[in-house]
Parts: structure tokens; C-alpha cells; sequence
């Protein structure tokens, strides 16, 4: 499938929070950005739902194992003209959620434990409490308290790694078909007991993309000037994700990852064409420990910052890195 990507304009405002700068390409419409929270908790701009958080536990198909079942993580997330990106439980992986962060193989307590791969019970990470919201015409934000949970082989249970999830969605741009998501994960270990997350090939902020693509209908580019199938196992500082939509649209998420986040620039997991029997499902993931340890020691704080600019139409590089550069020097 060949795209070809149109420009669009930045406008830049530079938001100071807490003592953090955030700097933002946004126009801002008159309307705010709402938060509702009933049974999930969404963020919607006027009329039109941007991004919902799953808080409550979400369980598997009827029939399959009910280790599968998880809280905390974003699903759906929707493109301006409201499609949605995102997909949980698909058949060929039940522990894919939407945008999630967990780790895959790691080392506590004399144990091996992987909060990624759900279904073998060794741990999850579940949502506690929100810990502040906010709502304004520029942005709306939430933050979530998230627990990286072990499951003891004495059947009982251990907080190993405490994640304060900050999620900002800013108002979409007037006249461009672009909004953007910043994520922010804060983590300390959650006891006097380190927590050491072993080098795997998978971890991590992870994506799995709508069903609507596969192989045909879908590509991505990085900053490197990779492209799909060249793209598992080198680093980047974003990711282009698009490909075609209902309603003869198309669109997709440029990924970026913030200069100071661990093992920068970082590895990325991506299927190639070839995944799932060849159909060529979307899946796409920074994975900061891909190549490397990463020994997280209590009473330290650890973060990691991630922009995702969700858009219709065309995107291109050179309007991807204009947007990591704002993103950088927040």
C-alpha cells in the first residue's frame, strides 16, 4: 500500500506544571477536555471520545483460563474521526491489552516472575486508585496508582513494584486531524526488595493495534528510515504506525519516546508481515530491556515518558520529528 504523507502546521504552547515544563503542538478548540468516570474512565473533547481507561478488572472470553484477566490499561483509543486503534483478548494473544506496560521476565525475592504473560500466573499489574484528575480546555489528565503484583508459590500475593501512571490527553488542533497523548510511568519498588528486570526481547510499553489491519493495509516508518519488516530489533526515537480505516479513512499513531527514558534510544518489538500465519496482525512496542538489565533498587524513583500523536489522514517524518523535538525539550 503506498501513502503519501500531506504536512501539517505546529503550533506550539508550553504548558508548566508542577514544576515540569510540557511543551505542546496543540490549538485548542473553546470546548475543554472532559473526564467521566462510571465503569471506565474516559476522556472525550466536545462530543467525541478520545481515550478510555479500563480500571476495573476485564476477564477473558468465556472458555479460556481466567488468569487472563487484567486491570489498567487503555482500551479504546480512538482516532479523531472516531475509529478505534486499539484491541484486547484477540485470539492469538488473550494478554494483549489495548496500550499496556509490563515486564516480561524478571528476578525477585529469588524467583523469576513475568507480568506480561498473564495466563502462567506468576503476576499481573493492577489498577488501585486514581490519585488525581483533572480537567481543563487544553488538557485533561489522570493519574492512576498501578501494582506490579507476584503471585507467591504459597499461593499468597506481593507488591513488588508500585507505577504512578500519569495520562494527559491535550484538546485536538482545530484544523488538523491530530490530537496528542502523553503517558508518563513513574515507578519505585514497592518494598525493601529490588526488583531486576532481565533483558528479554519483549517488555514494556506495548500497542496492540486495531484488527482492522494486517499485512496489506497497514505499514510503519521510523526515525531511522526503517520500515516494517526491517524494523524488529534496532532502536528509534518514534515509530510511525498507519494504515487504512472504515469509512475510506486512514490514519494511525506516531510512538515517541522521550530522550530520558532508560536504555535511550530504545529497541522496539514489532511484527513483522509474516506474524500470525502470515496475516500480518500490528503490534508495536518500545522495549526499554530488550538488550539490557535493568536493576530497579528501593528508594529510588524510575520514569519513563512516551508521546503519542494520534491522527487521520497523512503523517511524515519530517512532521514526526518535528514533534519528538518539541517532545524532547519538555
Amino acid at each position: 500500500m503506498k501513502m503519501n504523507f500531506k504536512n501539517i502546521s505546529s503550533f506550539i504552547v508550553s504548558l508548566t506544571i508542577g514544576g515540569f515544563c510540557f511543551a505542546q503542538s496543540v490549538k485548542t478548540k473553546p470546548s475543554s477536555v472532559k473526564i467521566k468516570v462510571d465503569s471506565v474512565l474516559t476522556i472525550s473533547s466536545g462530543d467525541k471520545k478520545l481515550l478510555t481507561y479500563q480500571f476495573r478488572t476485564v476477564y477473558p472470553p468465556a472458555g479460556q483460563d481466567t488468569n487472563y484477566k487484567r486491570s489498567g490499561f487503555i482500551h479504546p483509543l480512538y482516532t479523531p474521526h472516531g475509529q478505534v486503534l486499539t484491541r484486547i483478548q484477540p485470539p492469538d494473544h488473550y494478554h494483549h491489552y489495548g496500550i499496556w506496560n509490563a515486564w516480561t521476565h524478571t528476578f525477585f525475592e529469588g524467583d523469576t516472575v513475568d507480568f506480561w504473560n498473564i495466563k502462567g500466573h506468576q503476576g499481573t499489574v493492577r489498577f488501585v486508585k486514581f490519585t488525581s484528575q483533572t480537567s481543563k480546555i487544553k488538557y485533561a489528565e489522570y493519574t492512576a496508582l498501578q501494582e506490579h503484583v507476584v503471585f507467591k508459590k504459597n499461593d499468597g500475593e506481593k507488591v513488588a513494584l508500585n507505577e504512578w501512571q500519569t495520562v494527559r490527553v491535550y484538546n485536538p488542533a482545530k484544523d488538523e486531524d491530530y490530537f496528542i497523548v502523553d503517558i508518563t510511568s513513574k515507578m519505585e519498588c514497592a518494598s525493601q526488595s529490588p526488583l531486576l528486570i532481565v533483558a528479554y526481547r519483549y517488555a514494556g510499553f506495548g500497542w496492540r493495534a486495531t484488527e482492522y489491519w494486517d499485512k496489506n493495509n497497514s505499514e510503519m516508518l521510523t526515525s531511522e528510515g526503517k520500515t516494517r519488516d526491517n524494523t524488529d530489533n534496532t532502536k528509534a526515537k518514534w515509530i510511525i504506525v498507519y494504515g487504512s480505516l472504515p469509512d475510506n479513512d486512514e490514519g494511525g499513531i506516531v510512538m515517541l519516546s522521550h530522550p530520558s527514558n532508560y536504555n535511550y534510544p530504545e529497541p522496539l518489538r514489532i511484527w513483522d508481515k509474516k506474524q500470525n500465519a502470515g496475516r500480518g496482525d500490528v503490534f508495536a512496542s518500545f522495549a526499554p530491556t530488550k538488550d539490557k538489565d535493568w536493576l530497579l533498587e528501593p528508594g529510588k524513583s524510575y520514569t519513563l515518558r512516551y508521546r503519542l500523536v494520534v491522527f487521520n489522514g497523512k503523517f511524515d517524518a519530517m512532521k514526526a520529528e518535528k514533534q519528538w523535538k518539541v517532545f524532547a525539550g519538555s
